[in-house]
């Protein structure tokens, strides 16, 4: 078998005792097929796409989207592959009685008396046109909660209930057949095919979901059960293709055991991937693929712990024959490395942060399709890019002066781009014999249906590293460098082309595309 060598040594300085080292990217050994990297509308591109600039808007468009580049060749964009709509439960139509903040409301395309208004979502609906007009090849469409018309409690928010889904028992039907009216409405008025359905979103753990403060519900396993089977039937039903997903867990513990919740909510993977699981099995239906999903909080602290609970998934997951999507992530309260949640960090601090959670979940989760939570958000660590409060009709800048900036990139947006934007769905993982170094060098590679190597390349470290590396098979290899790092204009920055070595700035992403001639 051909195996591919990539060598690394440090620069010996009087901060660094480092030897050199070797990674080898093993040809014999590949892993995953990465079906794509995404991120979710939520709840910004409701407002965002009624904005009357559409200048602001395709900004936004192309940096989420675009596979572009400008005429020095730099990406305008990171390219994602995946877009993830928010079918709403109809908070907004409620107001204040939502109990909902007004910023976190959604639309229902379903109305009181059973009918349909397709003018709801607008501004949403116009991003998924945008996202399409880039290229993004699939779509996923996901709840937080049941249409309120359906709800035990009249609302779009858990008010405090036992961990039970908030949905009346004569209403599983009515809301299966609703997500696929629905999915059937957008694809007839705008075009747009969902690739996939998630109902229930973090049902589990000890997010109970009590507002006032956005819509959600829990739900205990033999619900989402019933729901998925409802929701299969009503699929078949509409001769929808869409692929129906389980469970958006909202913790990785509560795939693997029982976590902050009771047996009615954890053990997921056996729950519903063991045929001895009899009442909530759902491996026999046609539109559920073997796939869990699940979010990436809450576990990425201490690193040790990152990896280890990581493997376990992994090797549960293979136990059970299924395969493993992170669907979602923002910074929390325990990322104390980075100063948790609050605030907004434009820097590469908080992009090599999740970079590091990415290469976790890529190369010991063994996930093939990986989600940050909002692309757009506000003065907190949640969003891709940062979004200003709009004063008297114009924009506002940080400084407060109207009529400078409406969105702002980060570092955060281009680091995802790193993996995004260059390993393309169908690629191939392949194992990389390493001696990584989570505070140091973190490798990953990846084969495109194209034939091209990708190489991604993350130096978390003080220190710069020279970068070797080369391919044992007899031919020579052109490689593009691009950069992300605190660097000035350094976003996806094409550096050079080389042919054997590189050098890996501190604090910084590195992407290395093989050149074909």
């Amino acid at each position: 078998m051909k195996t591919l060598l990539i060598g690394l040594s440090f620069l010996i300085s009087p901060f660094s005792c480092c030897v050199a080292q070797t990674h080898v990217i093993r040809t014999d050994a590949p892993r995953q097929t990465i079906r794509h990297f995404g991120a979710s509308d939520a709840w910004s591109m409701q407002t965002i796409g009624l904005w009357p600039d559409s200048t602001e808007q395709a900004k936004i468009a192309d940096w989420l989207f675009s596979l572009d580049t400008n005429a020095e060749g730099q990406p305008r964009g990171i390219g994602l592959s995946l877009w993830r709509f928010n079918l709403g439960a109809g908070s907004a139509e409620q107001g204040r009685e939502s109990q909902i903040s007004r910023s976190t409301r959604t639309e229902c395309f379903l109305q009181p008396d059973g009918t349909y208004d397709w003018t709801r979502q607008t501004g949403q609906r116009h991003f998924l046109q945008l996202a399409k007009e880039r290229g993004v090849p699939y779509f996923l469409a996901f709840l937080n909660s049941p249409p309120v018309y359906f709800t035990q409690n009249g609302l779009a928010t858990n008010t405090g209930r036992d961990g039970t889904l908030n949905l009346r028992p004569d209403c599983y039907d009515r809301f299966a057949q609703f997500m696929a009216t629905a999915l059937r409405g957008l694809e007839e008025h705008d075009g747009i095919h969902f690739d996939y359905l998630c109902p229930v979103n973090e049902p589990d753990g000890h997010w109970n979901w009590q507002g006032p403060k956005q819509e959600g519900s829990p739900a205990t396993n033999r619900e989402i059960a019933r729901l998925a089977r409802a929701t299969n039937d009503a699929l078949r039903q509409q001769q929808l293709k869409t692929q129906l997903l389980v469970n958006e867990s909202s913790d990785l513990r509560c795939l693997l055991g029982i976590y902050k919740t009771d047996w009615q909510r954890g053990n997921t993977i056996r729950t519903f991937f063991s045929k001895d699981s009899t009442q909530t099995y759902l491996g026999d239906l046609p539109r559920v693929p073997r796939i869990i999903l699940g979010h990436s909080y809450w576990t990425n602290t201490p690193v040790p712990y990152m990896k280890r609970i990581r493997q376990q998934l992994r090797d549960t997951c293979r136990h059970y024959g299924i395969r493993f999507w992170q669907s979602e992530l923002c910074i929390m309260s325990n990322d104390e490395e980075i100063g948790g949640g609050g605030g907004y960090d434009f820097s590469m601090k908080t992009a090599l942060y999740v970079a590091r959670v990415i290469h976790h979940d890529l190369c010991y989760a063994d996930a093939e399709s990986w989600s940050w939570w909002r692309a757009c958000g506000g003065d907190y660590k949640d969003g891709l890019i940062r979004i200003y409060d709009r004063q008297s009709g114009r924009p506002s800048s940080p400084s407060g002066r109207p009529g400078e900036v409406l969105a702002r990139d980060s570092r955060l947006l281009w680091a995802l781009g790193n993996y995004s934007r260059f390993v393309r769905p169908g690629a191939v993982r392949y194992e990389v014999d390493d001696p990584e170094d989570p505070y140091g060098l973190m490798v990953s590679a990846y084969r495109n249906t194209d034939g091209r190597w990708v190489v991604v390349a993350l130096n978390y470290a003080d220190t710069q590293a020279d970068f070797d590396f080369s391919v044992n098979d007899g031919q020579p290899h052109r490689w593009q460098v691009y950069r992300t790092s605190d660097v000035d204009g350094e976003t996806l920055k094409p550096i050079n082309i080389v042919e054997g070595s590189t050098t890996l700035p501190s604090k910084s992403i590195t992407t290395l595309v093989e050149q074909h001639d």
